[in-house]
């Protein structure tokens, strides 16, 4: 069987590129669907040029608009992180993707439930978005199965994922 080609965000693969200099291994996630699939990697915070450690970063509802903006400095990262966002996904059109796992709750990954904070104020309660990174990705690319490891780790979740994957492929090999 071909394996998929699937992208992935590199720190669920233990790539030590958080803003601490960790990484988010999963191993089961990597254990359950390693066989069956092709890694693409992307983190795209060091692809923009964060680099390693850094300053994390945090979504801000301001004026009804989703910010990308460093916890501390309040740099505002948003404008940067869309331009990079919107070649990256060009790129993994052309890259043969069948599927892409999301690292869950990332300002920039997150595929659900990521934390907006509210009127630039880090302890305002807030609403709940999705990364920047993966915005792009989903208008982009709307048909791609997508998931985040939290969720994969539901074996059922999983299978569903892998058929949708493999559908996908199917219907875009070329």
């Amino acid at each position: 069987m071909k394996r998929l080609r699937i992208g992935i965000s590199s720190c669920l693969l233990g790539d030590e590129v958080r803003f601490d200099g960790g990484h988010k291994r999963d191993g089961g996630l990597i254990d359950a669907l390693g066989p069956y699939v092709e890694w693409v990697r992307v983190c795209p915070e060091i692809e923009l040029g964060l680099g390693v450690p850094r300053e994390p970063v945090q979504l801000v509802s301001d004026a009804g608009a989703i910010r990308m903006v460093g916890v501390r400095t309040r740099r505002d990262h948003t404008d940067a992180m869309r331009d990079y966002a919107t070649r990256r996904v060009r790129e993994l059109a052309l890259a043969d993707l069948s599927g892409y796992v999301l690292k869950a709750k990332s300002p920039s990954c997150g595929l659900r439930d990521v934390r907006v904070a509210m009127d630039d104020r880090q302890d305002a309660p807030g609403a709940t978005g999705m990364g920047l990174f993966t915005t792009v990705l989903r208008e982009m690319l709307p048909d791609l199965p997508a998931e985040d490891e939290a969720r994969l780790a539901d074996a059922a979740v999983r299978e569903s994922f892998l058929e949708r994957a493999l559908a996908y492929d199917r219907l875009h090999r070329r």
